[in-house]
């Protein structure tokens, strides 16, 4: 007799747990079971729904990525152009510490002014500039922008300048 009785109190417990899953209010077994499977097959529906978007989404990303990827700017650039005002500088390179640095310091170390510039360093590190010499007119234009050219490249390089020993720490 005690044996029946737990059992009955365990089966009216489940079916109190059920019914509250479900937010159900009938009384009858049956309608709790068949609340609970409906309300289980609305979930595999969901669950279906929420796979479908996800691998949607995954399947932009890598769309998006791949189409980044293609885009992408050269890793290194110099360009260095005669201008009206002076010489209109492009400098496009992978990011890295000190490269604004090292870049502004080759224009000082060959005398040159910077007299309007941009930088961005999203992905990578471009600036653009228009720099004018400081000691004027001496030589060919082409040979000026050939070493203004040079001096960058070792620049974003991370090299050091031909023929200047610099003792700054």
């Amino acid at each position: 007799m005690g044996c029946r009785m737990q059992r009955r109190l365990a089966l009216r417990r489940k079916l109190h747990i059920l019914r509250m899953t479900n937010h159900s209010q009938s009384v009858k077994q049956s309608s709790a079971f068949m609340g609970a499977f409906i309300y289980l097959h609305q979930l595999k529906l969901k669950l279906e729904a929420m796979k479908t978007e996800l691998s949607e989404l995954a399947e932009i990303r890598r769309e998006y990525l791949n189409r980044i990827n293609k885009l992408q700017l050269p890793k290194r650039e110099v360009k260095v152009e005669k201008g009206e005002k002076g010489f209109q500088v492009k400098v496009t390179c992978e990011k890295g510490k000190g490269k604004l640095v090292s870049v502004l310091e080759a224009f000082e170390e060959m005398g040159l002014n910077v007299l309007h510039g941009k930088v961005s360093c999203t992905p990578n590190f471009v600036m653009e500039a228009i720099v004018d010499d400081v000691g004027s007119g001496q030589g060919n234009e082409t040979a000026d922008v050939e070493k203004i050219t040079q001096a960058l490249v070792r620049a974003i390089h991370g090299l050091k300048t031909e023929g200047k020993g610099t003792s700054d720490a």
